[in-house]
């Protein structure tokens, strides 16, 4: 059995990526993890993942976190970063 061209391969590819569909770009998705925590994709390179208590607590102080976040934004210590990067 021989090699695959090159453009065979790219030809291959592009086949697999149609079929795949349209990627994702900035949608997250959820999904729960092995050791049963649940994990988010779609924030950077890599999932959060999180235990279902930890999730919990985080949620409970949302309206404290967006307001520090809000602060932080303000007083220009936040590194911000754009979501396709």
């Amino acid at each position: 059995m021989t090699e695959p061209t090159k453009e065979e391969l790219l030809a291959r590819i592009a086949e697999l990526e149609k079929q795949a569909g349209p990627k994702k770009a900035g949608r997250l998705e959820f999904r729960v993890s092995g050791k049963g925590g649940v994990s988010v994709y779609g924030l950077g390179r890599f999932p959060v993942t999180l235990y279902c208590e930890q999730w919990e607590a985080l949620l409970a102080v949302a309206d404290d976190l967006r307001a520090f976040v809000e602060d932080e934004k303000r007083r220009g210590t936040l590194k911000l970063k754009s979501r396709s990067e």
